[in-house]
């Protein structure tokens, strides 16, 4: 194991004597620190063996319940006319035009909006972006370093992300950073360090908001593009949708294409770091990349929860469950449950339920962008394994500070060219 992923692997050992000290009732899994940190693992566990419907009521995000088991986290999903989507699918109800998305709707609107967009994500357009990416793809790794430390997080998962969210609203290219930079802000947490205050935070987003305005009135004059924005202005549902669905929906797609799959970038080369024996068959066999993109994706779990409101009194696994109670579903806890995927902590190639991960969700929020999430993931570690052979880490990884989207800020390492 690589000293660092040791290192990260000894602080989660020390941490779970404190998670089994406390009473069940004063584990809160909303806490943020256990992300940044990466010691979230044994206080889900706590809860998945001896309180897998659990209610906080002493949380500083306020009561909820949890939900921690696989298959009560699939029921939950599959559930729309208990369990709703609205107001928010976070713990935040409502920062107005943020959270007022297809997402965060029910039936039948969620689907008309969703549908609108939906065919950026199609066979078609997949079979259209596949050689765009592997050209860009290479680009990025041929402008790395050979034997001197960078930054993966910048140099190679935000810049192939950010270079697609870009193609996908035929965006500025020059200007794509600024992609990145709204994305972070959307998700960000008042003590992220992203921002210096909400009100900071919510300026951002208006300058978001104008530069987009502008160009959707701009391609309203001719929406025949390929891109999310002429989807959006083509489609009768969509075209005259109120500004504050607009810009909840423009949100909604810069996080959800760009965040979860840098993030899995990120997370697989920690993951081969930490599981230096599946690097080692990965880079004997690059036939096996197609089960390392799903297994890397259920170890990550690039969004870690999802959250529901009850429609009405609910009775389930033993627990009543009231109208306008907040349900939590932690992904991130279901995708290690033990009765689901054996020794869940492990990287596996080998592992026979491969693809029954929860990272994309079930039911009508499944993740629209799944199968452009997995060809980037297929496609990056493709090319480099053609060109590098190896990839060490060299430094602390710096997390960020969010129960929603477990990313990085910085992953130090050195590569070694063939």
């Amino acid at each position: 194991m690589n000293f660092f992923a040791q290192q990260d692997f000894d602080q989660l050992e020390a941490e779970r004597e404190h998670a089994y000290s406390l009473n069940i009732e004063d584990i809160d899994p909303s806490d943020r620190r256990l992300y940044q940190e990466n010691v979230f693992p044994p206080y889900l566990e706590r809860l998945r063996n001896e309180s897998p419907v659990n209610y906080h009521s002493r949380s500083r995000v306020g009561p909820f319940w949890s939900v921690t088991r696989y298959e009560d986290i699939r029921k939950i999903d599959v559930n729309h006319r208990q369990f709703s989507s609205e107001p928010s699918i976070t713990f935040v109800d409502s920062e107005g035009s943020t959270t007022n998305n297809f997402i965060s709707m029910d039936k039948p609107k969620h689907d008309v909006q969703r549908k609108a967009v939906a065919p950026v994500t199609g066979p078609r357009n997949l079979a259209e972006l596949e050689p765009l990416i592997r050209e860009r793809a290479v680009m990025i790794i041929d402008e790395l370093p050979d034997k001197e430390e960078f930054n993966w997080v910048e140099r190679v998962s935000v810049d192939l992300t950010t270079q697609m969210l870009a193609t996908l609203f035929d965006f500025p290219f020059a200007e794509r950073s600024k992609l990145t930079r709204w994305s972070d802000v959307t998700t960000a947490s008042a003590d992220s360090g992203i921002v210096k205050s909400p009100e900071a935070r919510l300026s951002e987003l208006d300058e978001c908001f104008a530069y987009f305005s502008n160009i959707w009135n701009e391609r309203a004059k001719n929406p025949v593009g390929n891109d999310l924005i002429s989807m959006l202005l083509r489609n009768d549902s969509t075209r005259d949708m109120p500004e504050e669905e607009f810009y909840g929906n423009l949100l909604l797609l810069i996080v959800g294409g760009n965040d979860t799959t840098r993030n899995s970038i990120s997370g697989g080369l920690l993951a081969l770091n930490r599981f230096q024996d599946q690097f080692q068959r990965l880079k004997e066999d690059h036939t096996l990349i197609e089960r390392l993109v799903p297994e890397v994706i259920r170890w990550q779990t690039p969004v870690i929860y999802q959250r529901r409101t009850a429609m009405e009194d609910v009775q389930f696994q033993g627990q009543w469950i009231r109208e306008g109670d907040r349900v939590v579903m932690w992904y991130i806890s279901g995708n290690q449950d033990c009765t689901i995927f054996d020794d869940p902590q492990v990287l596996d190639l080998d592992r026979q339920n491969i693809r029954s991960h929860l990272s994309f969700g079930f039911g009508i929020h499944r993740c629209m962008g799944n199968r452009l999430a997995e060809m980037q993931l297929k496609i990056i570690w493709q090319e480099l394994l053609k060109r590098v052979d190896d990839i060490e880490i060299c430094g602390r990884v710096a997390r960020n500070r969010s129960n929603l989207i477990r990313g990085y800020n910085e992953i130090p390492v050195v590569i070694k060219r063939k």
